[in-house]
């Protein structure tokens, strides 16, 4: 049997070149925004998109695709067209090769790639060090040399400022402070978590509405380490020219937010539990008159669309791995020595964990839809090849001869005998690795993918279960009548003989 390498990668390629969707038909400039996944970034991401729509242009907006350098990349290969960021993070995570930067050499450094960041918004959200009051006052801390003192307390830092060379690395020489095991977790866990008293501090922005809601105490940065964060649009120089109606509705954000109404409007989405979008509409009316109305969508219609993303993440990338794994199963098969190199191989891709895949596949296909898929066919593999070389090798030694001694062509033997009778093992493989799809496809949401990891990320950044659950039991219900489904597929496919045999 003849394995077609390149016809394989190019129904690879074509597959995850369209899964994009159809193209458009609209005339008008598209302009991609992007936010990263904390609310503020999704509040300001949805006034620019807002603010392009309103232009004329045809705005789509990139949310909560996970951390800074997920956005900065994709801002670079142009994957997106602007997003909202700090002068802080620009100068001392993104540019940091060689030390701070002054502004002049931001500027230049962003221009080399292609880049231009705005004038300021009008609000700066600093980094910060948290707690309860009440907690506070307990251990007798007001500032964060006094955390030196208390070497007991718990810790809890986002993962980015974690490691982050603005972040708790030179915090931590800086104060000279002791405290070992911190560690690392979502924002918005964190904050459950020093709220509910299982963590004694945290890493916060300033700007954060919980800040008020819940009285916590901000400690005094007393030996001045951390930067000045003021907030900028950052956008792609070529914008100007694809759409610079677009480009100046963005730059008239600048200077119109100031502190307290970021604050409000961050609260208004985080602690009233309106939408971005609503939360948007509402300071755009109010600032510059312009007229948007959020997306109407009941949570019927989010469950659809968030399901429908879902099953074509699940189905391309299993549709790719069978095309790819079974033959790569039945050389195994073949060539037992080789074969082992086979499975090593696809059993390496098992084991990287599937967030540091997705990240892996962004430099190469982006962001969306497309390293989503990539990741999901590399960890359908193993299962499929697996089970495909274990079936065809448990087949019984007299029926494979009978097979040979009567004459017949080896692809006759393999397509019409071999292949049927390790079926139920090959659809077993297939049926694990759909599951598992099923699953790990709840992260391409962090990459711009959708599906039904979208509203689980939501309700985690919301700390609204509801939503969480939006996305979660519709996957859980997909998993198992996926599994229903191969079950009833294997009663088909496999005859009862085999079934019995195999039991």
């Amino acid at each position: 049997m003849s394995i077609r390498y390149p016809a394989t990668a190019m129904l690879l390629a074509s597959l995850l070149s369209s899964c994009g969707g159809s193209r458009s038909t609209d005339l008008r400039p598209e302009v991609r925004i992007g936010s990263k996944k904390f609310t503020e970034s999704v509040v300001l991401g949805e006034a620019l998109t807002s603010l392009a729509a309103s232009a004329g242009a045809r705005a789509i907006h990139r949310r909560e695709l996970g951390g800074t350098r997920i956005l900065f990349d994709a801002l670079v290969r142009g994957d997106i067209d602007a997003y909202p960021e700090y002068t802080g993070t620009l100068r001392l995570e993104i540019l940091h090769e060689g030390g701070p930067r002054n502004d002049e050499e931001v500027s230049r450094e962003l221009a080399r790639r292609g880049l231009a960041a705005s004038r300021p918004l009008g609000f700066r959200n600093d980094y910060a060090l948290g707690m309860t009051r009440q907690r506070a006052q307990e251990v007798s801390v007001s500032s964060i040399s006094d955390l030196a003192r208390h070497p007991d307390l718990e810790l809890g830092l986002t993962s980015e400022f974690l490691d982050r060379e603005d972040g708790w690395p030179g915090l931590a020489r800086r104060y000279g402070l002791p405290h070992q095991g911190v560690r690392g977790l979502d924002h918005d866990l964190a904050l459950r978590g020093l709220i509910t008293g299982d963590l004694d501090v945290i890493d916060l922005y300033t700007t954060d509405a919980e800040i008020r809601e819940y009285d916590l105490a901000l400690l005094e940065d007393d030996r001045g380490y951390f930067e000045t964060y003021e907030a900028v649009i950052l956008y792609r120089l070529d914008l100007a020219r694809r759409s610079p109606e677009a480009l100046a509705a963005l730059l008239s954000l600048e200077g119109l937010i100031d502190e307290p109404t970021m604050v409000r409007m961050n609260a208004e989405a985080k602690i009233e539990g309106r939408s971005e979008a609503e939360v948007a509409a509402r300071f755009l009316g109010e600032k510059l008159d312009i007229v948007s109305e959020p997306p109407a969508s009941d949570a019927l219609s989010r469950l659809l669309r968030h399901t429908g993303e879902h099953l074509v993440l699940v189905s391309l990338s299993l549709a790719l791995a069978i095309v790819v794994a079974l033959p790569l199963g039945v050389f195994a098969a073949r060539r037992p020595r080789t074969g082992q190199v086979v499975l090593g191989v696809t059993g390496v891709l098992q084991t990287i964990p599937s967030l540091a895949l997705l990240v892996f596949m962004i430099p190469l296909l982006g962001i969306g839809s497309a390293p989503a898929i990539a990741a999901l066919f590399f960890y359908s593999l193993l299962p499929i090849v697996r089970n495909t070389c274990s079936g065809l090798r448990d087949i019984p030694g007299p029926l494979l001869e009978s097979a040979e001694a009567l004459g017949l062509p080896h692809r006759f033997r393999l397509l019409r005998i071999e292949l049927p009778l390790a079926a139920r093992s090959i659809l077993a493989g297939i049926k694990t690795a759909a599951v598992i799809n099923v699953g790990t496809a709840t992260l391409g949401a962090l990459v711009g993918a959708g599906g039904l990891g979208q509203p689980i990320l939501t309700g985690i950044r919301r700390n609204d279960v509801g939503t969480i659950l939006l996305g979660a039991v519709p996957a859980a219900l997909l998993a198992l009548l996926v599994q229903g489904l191969f079950e009833l597929l294997e009663r088909r496919l496999v005859s009862p003989g085999l079934r019995a045999t195999r039991r």
